[in-house]
């Protein structure tokens, strides 16, 4: 990747630029914000992202008073120099409702109510596997009796012999079923997969972690 002088990134003529700030480990695009020279200079300084408040007009580090801080680990600009992506793990919600993205409310009624693509038609691709590592995490409390992540995440032998179990599934139909039947074991492994990591406290972006480091 290249590497861009912050001297060169063009600010507008109010003296900011733009910043969209997506989670490090999912990709989702959290916010967008907005730094001048001495928010993006704090940003870099401290490795916890700070913006200028166009409303208040004042310097503002987020998360200062909620805890809800974005641990910076990239920053890039794009091919013009004039937006900035700021890559973060973030310690907690990213919007002031509550929310975990501000992006949250949908401008179509079909995306909204889920008939854009079935009952999750709201989700992109990309955002399947961190909303199912949520839904992971929310069901490990939950009742064994009453759900089946709950039961696997009690039984961490039972984990294994499911991921073994829906991998051989999904080799049988790769050889001589439809690709329906491959998408469909293809999920199942990578749900119990999942669950598997979370039982030992890792996540799916733990093994992409371990791919990106074997790149050559």
């Amino acid at each position: 990747m290249e590497q861009i002088d912050p001297a060169k990134i063009r600010f507008d003529d109010r003296g900011l630029v733009p910043c969209v700030v997506q989670d490090w480990s999912t990709g989702e695009v959290l916010t967008v914000a907005y730094m001048n020279t001495e928010a993006l200079e704090r940003t870099r300084a401290t490795g916890e992202t700070h913006f200028w408040s166009r409303s208040r007009e004042e310097l503002w580090h987020k998360g200062e008073g909620s805890g809800n801080v974005q641990r910076v680990r990239a920053l890039r600009a794009d091919c013009d120099a004039d937006a900035i992506v700021a890559l973060v793990e973030p310690a907690g919600p990213a919007c002031h409702t509550g929310e975990r993205t501000c992006f949250f409310r949908a401008l179509d009624s079909a995306e909204a109510d889920g008939r854009s693509a079935g009952p999750n038609g709201h989700l992109a691709p990309h955002e399947a596997l961190p909303a199912l590592e949520r839904t992971i995490a929310d069901r490990r409390d939950a009742d064994p009796a009453g759900s089946y992540t709950a039961a696997l995440l009690a039984d961490p032998a039972r984990i294994g012999e499911k991921v073994e179990e829906e991998a051989e599934e999904v080799v049988r139909a790769a050889a001589d079923e439809s690709d329906a039947r491959v998408r469909e074991e293809a999920a199942d492994v990578l749900y119990h997969l999942d669950v598997l990591l979370a039982s030992r406290g890792l996540s799916v972006a733990d093994a992409f972690e371990e791919l990106n480091a074997r790149r050559r």
